[in-house]
C-alpha cells in the first residue's frame, strides 16, 4: 500500500508520467544495455527490443500498477504480478537485477522529466517501483523454490515432426537421465539457444502435450516477419535443431493453468500457435475424467496451418460433452466457419470458465463477446507470446 503522501504525489503526476512513458523506457533500455550489454545478448529477446514492444509492455506494467495502487488501496493487482513473476521465474531473473533496473530507470525519469522530479516526485515514484519490484521478487523466489531453484537443464531431442509448413514438435528428454517434473497444462518452458554470434537468446514455448514418461514437447512456430527481422530462436530451431542435438530447457512456469474441478464447464479458445497450450489442456481433460461441459474455438489462416489438428480434435472427441468450434480464412471444409470468429451462435453453459490464447486482437475481441454473452471478467484467463501488450492501455 503506497503511503497516503506518495499516494497524492502519484495521483497527481500519473498524467504526466504516463504520457512520458514511452520516452522514458526507451532511455532505459538504451543506458540499461550500454551499461550491461551481456543483459541485452543473454537476457532480453533482441527480437521485442528492435520492434519496441518490451518497452511498451514495461510502460504499461509501470502504469497499470501504479493505478491500481490508487484505485485499489488495500489490494495489490496479482494477477499481474503472477503473470510477470512466472515470466521472470523461467528466464532467470535475479533479485540483485532489479536494483540495476531502478538505477536506470530512474536515470531515464530524471533525463526525460527533468525539472518536475522534484524529491517529492522522485520518493513516491520510488515508493511505487519497490512495492512492485518487492512483490515479483517474493514470488518468483516462491516459484523457484518450489520448483529447486532456477537451473538450465540440457535436453536430447528424441523427435522431430513437422505439423505445417511452419511449426515443428520437438520431443526432448534429460541429457543427464534424471526425473522429470510434472508440470500443468497450459504451462511453459523457456528455451535457451547459442546463436552464430555468440548471444544465447531465450524464448518461450508453451508445453503442446505430454508424450510420455520423462519426456518434454514443445511445438514451435517459425517466425517470418514482414518488414522486421524473422524470429531468432524459432528460425534457429527448425533450421539446425534435428534429432540427437541439445537444447538447454527451464522448469515448467505460467499461471494460465485449469482452475475448477470436473464439474466446470469451460471454453477453451485458440488462434493459429496459440493451440499449443489448448492442446495440453485438452488432453488433460480427456485424461482426468472431465464431465462438465467443454467448447473448444480456433482460429486459423487454413486447415494447413492448424497446427496440432489432429491432436486438437482427437483430445476434443474423448470428452463426454463437448462443441468444436473451428474457423478458416480459406479453404475451410464442411462443418468449419469462414472468416473472423463470431460467438453469437455458440451456446455456453452457466459459470463457464474461459481460457485464450493467440494474437491480442483475437483474445480481445473473444473477451469482449464472452462478456457481452455473460460471462464474468473475472472467468476470463489468457496468456500472451511475448511482451503483455493488453496491459499498454487497453482493457
Amino acid at each position: 500500500m503506497l503511503s497516503e503522501q506518495s499516494a497524492a504525489t502519484v495521483r497527481a503526476t500519473l498524467p504526466a508520467v504516463g504520457t512520458a512513458l514511452g520516452t522514458i523506457t526507451e532511455r532505459f533500455y538504451a543506458r540499461l544495455f550500454a551499461a550491461h550489454p551481456e543483459l541485452l545478448r543473454d537476457l532480453f529477446n533482441r527480437g521485442n527490443q528492435a520492434a519496441g514492444t518490451q518497452r511498451q509492455a514495461l510502460a504499461g506494467s509501470i502504469a497499470a500498477f501504479a493505478a491500481h495502487l490508487l484505485d485499489h488501496p488495500g489490494q495489490r493487482p496479482d494477477a499481474m504480478l503472477q503473470r510477470i513473476a512466472h515470466k521472470h521465474a523461467s528466464l532467470g531473473v535475479t533479485p540483485e537485477q532489479y536494483d540495476v533496473v531502478h538505477e536506470h530507470l530512474f536515470a531515464a525519469i530524471a533525463e526525460v522529466l527533468g525539472d518536475a522530479v522534484t524529491p517529492e516526485v522522485a520518493a513516491a515514484w520510488d515508493e511505487v517501483y519497490w512495492l512492485m519490484a518487492n512483490a515479483l521478487v517474493a514470488v518468483e523466489q516462491r516459484l523457484r523454490e518450489e520448483r529447486g531453484g532456477h537451473t538450465w537443464r540440457t535436453w536430447e531431442v528424441v523427435e522431430r515432426v513437422a505439423e505445417t509448413d511452419d511449426v515443428a514438435t520437438f520431443r526432448s528428454r534429460p541429457a543427464d537421465g534424471g526425473p522429470v517434473r510434472d508440470f500443468l497444462a497450459g504451462q511453459y518452458v523457456s528455451v535457451r539457444v547459442a546463436l552464430a554470434d555468440g548471444a544465447r537468446q531465450i524464448r518461450q514455448y508453451s508445453l503442446s502435450g505430454a508424450p510420455g514418461p520423462g519426456l518434454r514437447q514443445i511445438s514451435v512456430k517459425r517466425v517470418r516477419e514482414t518488414g522486421a527481422p524473422d524470429g531468432e530462436v524459432s528460425n534457429h530451431l527448425h533450421a539446425r535443431v534435428r534429432v540427437g542435438d541439445l537444447l538447454e530447457l527451464s522448469e515448467p512456469y505460467g499461471d494460465l493453468v485449469l482452475d475448477g474441478g470436473p464439474d466446470t464447464p469451460l471454453l477453451l479458445a485458440s488462434a493459429g500457435i496459440g493451440v499449443t497450450p489448448m492442446a495440453a489442456m485438452l488432453a488433460h481433460l480427456a485424461d482426468s475424467g472431465h464431465r462438465a461441459p467443454v467448447t473448444v474455438v480456433h482460429a486459423d489462416r487454413s486447415p494447413a496451418t492448424h497446427a496440432l489438428r489432429t491432436d486438437h480434435e482427437a483430445y476434443a472427441a474423448k470428452l463426454p460433452d463437448v462443441a468444436v468450434h473451428l474457423w478458416y480464412e480459406q479453404d475451410g471444409p464442411s462443418g468449419t466457419h469462414s472468416g473472423l470468429v463470431d460467438l453469437t451462435g455458440v451456446a455456453l453453459a452457466p459459470g463457464t470458465r474461459a481460457y485464450l490464447c493467440g494474437p491480442l486482437p483475437f483474445m480481445r475481441a473473444v473477451r469482449t463477446q464472452l462478456i457481452a454473452k455473460g460471462v464474468a471478467p473475472a472467468r476470463i484467463h489468457y496468456e500472451v507470446f511475448g511482451p503483455d501488450l493488453w496491459l499498454a492501455g487497453q482493457d
